[in-house]
């Protein structure tokens, strides 16, 4: 009898072993890098200007989404939270929704936004694109934009509880005027087992004419945040800085921008009160990274000083750790005037959106 119990145990031990062991595999042999320097379908809505201007304000609006879920009592499993999926498709569709609204009312003319879901277990297979682009066209009767698929991961078994399932999102950049041309390049990310954590990475390059002759080149940017090499973070950043230096000695016009998982500020405690010792990601912003012909700009007022983004490890709250997280990085023909924060108090996502007003020289 012990025999039998001990033979039973024991396979189902096997069991169990096969089957983790046929699931590694899957998510090892499935997972793949998409290619680098893929040309990106450029798609438009009515008819949008040919060109743009030089000495003429622009307005461009940035947005990490969150996949549609990260609204204010949201908290995420790989911040230290509870939650691997949205709460609801519903919850999916008026965050995505009230987000491009909020967006709208800055009246931008170009929109840059990340970890937009178009096919993902954890928002309920909500194509947040389309949603967004159909909002956009009861505003603008013409534009064109681009999708850059960001990641397409394999089903993620973790957490057991409610498994975390496959993703597929990305970078939408929208513009007022033409988008000529459009390619996706692939960032470094980490070895091992933590690139399947940490998914795949990129940024979208995006050329738009300028009636002297020479292109804005919009970056659209989602730096990696989970990644256990902090070299991978600023090989990331150099890749970067050398692809934009070579478009800005060209004499192209560069603005980068986007969810660059670093703090802007260098120390956003000062300004917020909240200390983030303990969030191992929220490290200084490294300008030294950057060819002095850049500057980075970090949105923000000193007279009423708002966060970009908060901390996912639980519902927000006073005491939850706030940063600076969403800015740009603009060339030296470019312009700054303003740029700031849309304080939504993270409503519809831990980001909030942030702006930039600016005048090519």
């Amino acid at each position: 009898m012990l025999k039998k119990i001990l033979k039973l145990i024991l396979s189902i031990f096997i069991i169990i072993l096969l089957v983790v062991i046929g699931y590694l595999a899957y998510v090892f042999i499935s997972y793949q890098r998409i290619e680098d320097n893929l040309p990106l379908d450029v798609e438009s809505k009515g008819a949008p200007s040919s060109s743009i201007s030089t000495e003429t304000n622009y307005r461009i609006a940035s947005n990490n989404i969150g996949f549609g879920a990260y609204q204010d009592t949201f908290s995420f499993f790989m911040d230290g939270g509870t939650e691997s999926w949205a709460f609801s498709k519903e919850d999916v569709i008026n965050n995505t929704t009230g987000l491009i609204e909020n967006i709208k009312s800055l009246n931008p003319d170009f929109i840059i936004l990340q970890e937009v879901d178009v096919d993902s277990t954890r928002s309920y297979h909500v194509d947040e694109a389309a949603l967004m682009i159909d909002s956009l066209s009861k505003q603008y009767d013409d534009f064109s934009y681009t999708f850059a698929c960001n990641y397409d991961s394999p089903f993620l078994m973790y957490p057991l509880t409610q498994p975390h399932g496959k993703s597929k999102a990305g970078l939408l950049t929208i513009s007022t005027a033409t988008i000529t041309d459009s390619i996706r390049r692939s960032l470094p990310i980490d070895e091992g087992i933590t690139k399947v954590l940490d998914l795949d990475r990129c940024y979208s390059k995006n050329r738009i004419p300028v009636d002297n002759g020479k292109e804005l080149v919009i970056y659209n940017v989602h730096l990696s945040a989970y990644n256990k090499n902090p070299e991978t973070s600023e090989y990331q950043l150099k890749m970067l800085n050398e692809d934009m230096l070579a478009e800005a000695e060209s004499g192209n016009y560069v603005i980068a921008g986007g969810d660059m998982n670093k703090d802007l500020l260098g120390d956003s405690s000062k300004y917020f009160g909240v200390n983030g010792v303990s969030v191992n990601w929220a490290v200084a912003f490294p300008t030294e990274l950057l060819d002095d012909e850049f500057t980075l700009v970090a949105p923000f007022d000193e007279s009423n000083p708002v966060p970009t983004c908060r901390n996912a490890d639980m519902p927000y709250c006073e005491e939850d750790f706030v940063l600076t997280l969403d800015g740009f990085i603009v060339s030296s023909n470019v312009e700054v005037v303003e740029s700031n924060v849309l304080d939504l108090q993270f409503k519809y996502s831990d980001h909030n959106p942030v702006y930039m007003d600016f005048i090519l020289k």
